[in-house]
């Protein structure tokens, strides 16, 4: 059953809009990008994605072969930003619940949260059964990170607005597609680049889906929208940055090349908030305008730091390269 959409009014105003209202107004979009999203997505099978015929017995209870790094192709690289992403989708049953708790388990809304999940279900399955397969990661230390990475959990730090939420997860959704894709570049694997592409893929349709909905909550809470993108885009952060040691990771996988702050500004957010016309969105109230110009100021400093970063990246290439050649 389709729940008719609140309609805005002048007199309702930006304090009118509580969650509930926003998530009763836009249960015909959810609807409508729901019908979308299902008739574009196409099925695909994990397991055609892991050469099982490269498995082998492990050490321990069956008594195999332990653990070896040079066992594996895939660079050194590639092995660190795979765990980050596979430990970060195998968080998978808490993020279930944040949105599950906040958008609903009835309607449109509903059967979105379980499709999305049950998507995203299969992007952790496929990696850890290609990491196992190939051996390109010690099975003892991913599986004692997964225990300590899922045994803290994970909390939105956008749980108190349901509209901070549909703005995080617009920009969440295409992170998490450039860190996989790259990630399957710089892998050194033609099979673990095949697999990446096919879960980036999933993530991007998933981003097409929150941009359009945030697009909609633009539209009817232009205030409140504004406010939520400026403060999710000014504190960003990815979901995975619980996981033990996630700094260092981070730090080899933004010089590496796989994700950092040229990227996060140039490919993530520009995109996203250009598609919206955010910067050059009218119509706001005074609290609208403060957000908007809040995020202009924001993005021109992302900007150089980024040039900063890119200018640190080069120096350190440049000497690693030299001390290769000199070696």
């Amino acid at each position: 059953m389709t729940i008719a959409p609140v309609q805005s009014s002048p007199s309702l105003g930006s304090s009118g809009w509580t969650d509930t209202r926003l998530i009763l107004a836009l249960e015909e979009v959810v609807e409508k990008e729901l019908n979308r999203h299902l008739g574009v997505a196409k099925e695909w099978m994990p397991h055609e994605f892991v050469p099982w015929s490269q498995g082998r017995d492990f050490d321990g209870v069956l008594g195999g072969e332990a653990w070896n790094v040079e066992q594996s192709q895939v660079t050194p690289l590639g092995r660190v930003s795979l765990v980050v992403n596979l430990l970060t989708e195998d968080n998978l049953p808490s993020y279930h619940h944040e949105i599950a708790t906040m958008f609903g388990r009835e309607g449109a809304w509903g059967t979105w949260v379980h499709r999305w999940t049950a998507e995203e279900g299969r992007h952790g399955i496929a990696i850890r059964d290609f990491l196992l397969a190939t051996r390109a990661v010690d099975p003892v230390e991913l599986e004692r990170a997964r225990m300590s990475h899922m045994s803290e959990g994970f909390e939105s730090d956008n749980s108190h607005s349901m509209l901070h939420s549909v703005a995080y997860v617009a920009f969440q959704e295409l992170a998490t597609r450039i860190s996989h894709r790259n990630t399957g570049k710089y892998a050194g694997d033609p099979l673990c680049d095949q697999l990446l592409a096919k879960i980036a893929n999933d993530e991007n349709l998933h981003m097409v889906f929150y941009r359009n909905l945030l697009k909609a909550a633009l539209e009817i809470a232009p205030d409140q929208a504004m406010r939520a993108i400026a403060d999710v885009v000014t504190n960003f952060r990815m979901p995975g940055h619980g996981i033990p040691g996630f700094e260092r990771a981070a730090a080899q996988i933004a010089i590496g090349g796989v994700y950092n702050l040229r990227i996060h500004h140039d490919d993530v957010l520009q995109p996203v908030l250009r598609h919206l016309r955010v910067m050059e969105f009218d119509g706001l109230g005074p609290e609208g305008l403060v957000a908007q110009n809040e995020l202009g100021v924001f993005l021109d400093g992302l900007d150089s730091q980024a040039r900063k970063f890119e200018e640190r990246q080069a120096a350190l290439l440049a000497r690693r390269e030299a001390r290769r050649n000199a070696g």
